[in-house]
């Protein structure tokens, strides 16, 4: 499938949090090929650095390295851009983090953790941004999962942390939409290659599962979410904002029960 590239993202600056891999890195790719300068910012400078020197084929791309969990350096990093793009016209937040755990085997360290990236970092990137922003105009995009508001097992770290993206992303859109600041949220089902998807689908027993829950019967694409993410950050969703949007072939529409442990432990002992 090609992603979709409109015109009317040519001139727009975009800065990608987590954009060096996985669906962030379509994200990012997806704006370049449409026109806009886009940086990306990951904590690991050799990320960094290869995800630049693959967006640089297809237009204006640069990068810093910064740990979401560090406003200091988050707020540096979107302060560099802006000094050579100027106003920031789109912000994604995409950095995440997760493993599968029940609640009794996740240790204080990794609840927090898993907090300080997803939901902790989410805010450092759009706090950071918003005095750096286009007036009225800009997009602002968080980057959510459907474990925000689907009980599963091993998940509750991720759970906890994606439901505040969610209403995080609410609680902005209704404090920043009187400076012309939009502020919405995407949540990717399950995406074929993709380290989230071969954390929580190891085996082909498990994928199967998964399929089964969607009703368009297969697994999304990097660039399904990348196109959304286009829609997102144009003037074609201009009166769009507060919006936690799915992207997910249906599968949140089959999901209103959780797995049972005995359940996730059949599936993972099935194997190949």
């Amino acid at each position: 499938m090609s992603i979709f590239v409109p015109e009317f993202l040519k001139g727009k600056s975009a800065l990608v949090a987590g954009g060096t891999s996985g669906i962030n890195l379509a994200i990012a790719e997806a704006y370049v090929r449409a026109g806009a300068r886009v940086a990306v910012l990951s904590r690991k400078q050799e990320k960094v650095d290869a995800a630049v020197a693959h967006l640089a084929r297809f237009g204006t791309a640069s990068g810093y390295a910064a740990d979401v969990r560090e406003y200091a350096a988050v707020e540096a990093a979107l302060k560099a851009f802006h000094e050579v793009a100027g106003p920031i016209d789109i912000v994604v937040s995409g950095a995440a983090g997760n493993f599968v755990a029940p609640a009794t085997g996740i240790s204080s360290n990794g609840f927090r953790t898993v907090l300080e990236i997803d939901l902790l970092g989410t805010f450092h990137v759009l706090r950071a941004s918003f005095d750096l922003l286009r007036k009225p105009g800009a997009s602002l995009i968080s980057i959510s999962a459907p474990q925000s508001t689907a009980v599963s097992f091993g998940q509750s770290h991720v759970s906890a942390a994606k439901a505040g993206v969610d209403m995080l992303t609410r609680c902005l859109a209704v404090e920043w939409g009187a400076e012309g600041v939009r502020v919405n949220a995407i949540v990717p089902g399950p995406i074929e290659d993709t380290e989230g998807m071969a954390r929580l689908a190891p085996t082909p027993a498990v994928r199967r599962a998964f399929e089964r829950m969607v009703p368009l019967g297969r697994f999304g694409t990097r660039q399904d979410v990348a196109n959304l993410a286009l829609f997102m950050a144009s003037g074609a969703s201009q009166y769009m904002t507060g919006t936690v949007t799915y992207c997910d072939g249906g599968q949140v529409l089959t999901m209103g029960g959780a797995m049972s442990p005995a359940a996730m432990q059949q599936l993972l002992s099935q194997g190949a």
